[in-house]
C-alpha cells in the first residue's frame, strides 16, 4: 500500500503593519528627544524594547513562516537593533551599576551603527523591488545611520545630529503611512493607499 504524503499549511497575518508600527512608534518617541522636543531617555526604553524590538521581532518570526526572507530579515535585524540600543540606554543611565556606565565608550556605538549601515544598504537594494514606500523607510534609515555614526565619532556633530533627528522623524511618519495601508489594503481586498510599485530594475 502506498503511503499518503500530507502537506499541512499553516495560515499566518501579513505582519508587515505591526512591524512597521513598531518601527513608526519607536522612531517617533526617539526622534522627539533628538529634536530637543522631550529630554533624557527613560521613557524611550520601554517603547525601545516593546515596540522597536518585540514588536519586529514577532513579525520577523511570522514572516518566516510565510518563508519572506527579506521581511524576517528585516524585522529582525532592526528588532534586536532596538533591543541593543536599548541595554546600551540602561548601561549608560546605570541601571546595571556605576562600573559597566563609567566604561561604557560610545565609540563602540559607532562601530555598530557602521554595521547597521552596510546591512540597511543591501537591504534599500531588496526594497526597490518591494515599493516604493518601504524603499523610502530604507532609504531615511540609510540617512539615519550616516547621522548617528558621524555624532559618535564627534564628526561634524552639529550637522550630523540633524541628519539623524530628522532622518527619524521621517521613518516614523512614513512607517506609520507603510503600517496603515499594509492593514487597510488588506482589510478593504483593494489599493486603499497606494505604497507604489516596485522599480522594476532587478527584477
Amino acid at each position: 500500500m502506498k503511503e499518503e504524503i500530507k502537506h499541512i499549511k499553516i495560515v499566518c497575518a501579513d505582519p508587515s503593519a505591526l512591524g512597521l508600527f513598531g518601527l513608526a512608534m519607536v522612531t517617533l518617541v526617539a526622534s522627539s528627544q533628538k529634536l530637543g522636543i522631550t529630554e533624557g531617555l527613560s521613557l524611550i526604553v520601554p517603547w525601545a524594547i516593546f515596540l522597536g524590538a518585540f514588536a519586529q521581532i514577532y513579525a520577523s518570526i511570522i514572516d518566516a513562516k510565510h518563508n519572506n526572507t527579506f521581511g524576517m530579515t528585516a524585522f529582525g535585524a532592526f528588532g534586536f537593533f532596538w533591543l541593543g540600543v536599548a541595554s546600551s540606554w540602561l548601561i549608560k543611565l546605570g541601571v546595571f551599576g556605576s562600573e559597566l556606565a563609567t566604561n561604557a565608550d560610545s565609540k563602540q556605538l559607532g562601530f555598530a551603527f557602521i554595521g547597521y549601515l552596510i546591512f540597511t544598504i543591501f537591504m534599500t537594494i531588496g526594497a526597490m523591488e518591494t515599493n516604493k514606500v518601504l524603499f523610502i523607510i530604507f532609504l531615511l534609515i540609510d540617512l539615519l545611520f550616516i547621522g548617528l555614526t558621524l555624532s559618535t565619532f564627534e564628526i561634524m556633530p552639529e550637522f550630523s545630529h540633524k541628519l539623524a533627528a530628522y532622518s527619524e522623524m521621517m521613518i516614523a511618519l512614513f512607517s506609520f503611512y507603510g503600517s496603515g495601508a499594509s492593514v487597510l489594503n488588506n482589510h478593504f481586498d483593494k489599493i486603499f493607499l497606494p505604497v507604489g510599485k516596485p522599480f522594476g530594475i532587478f527584477k
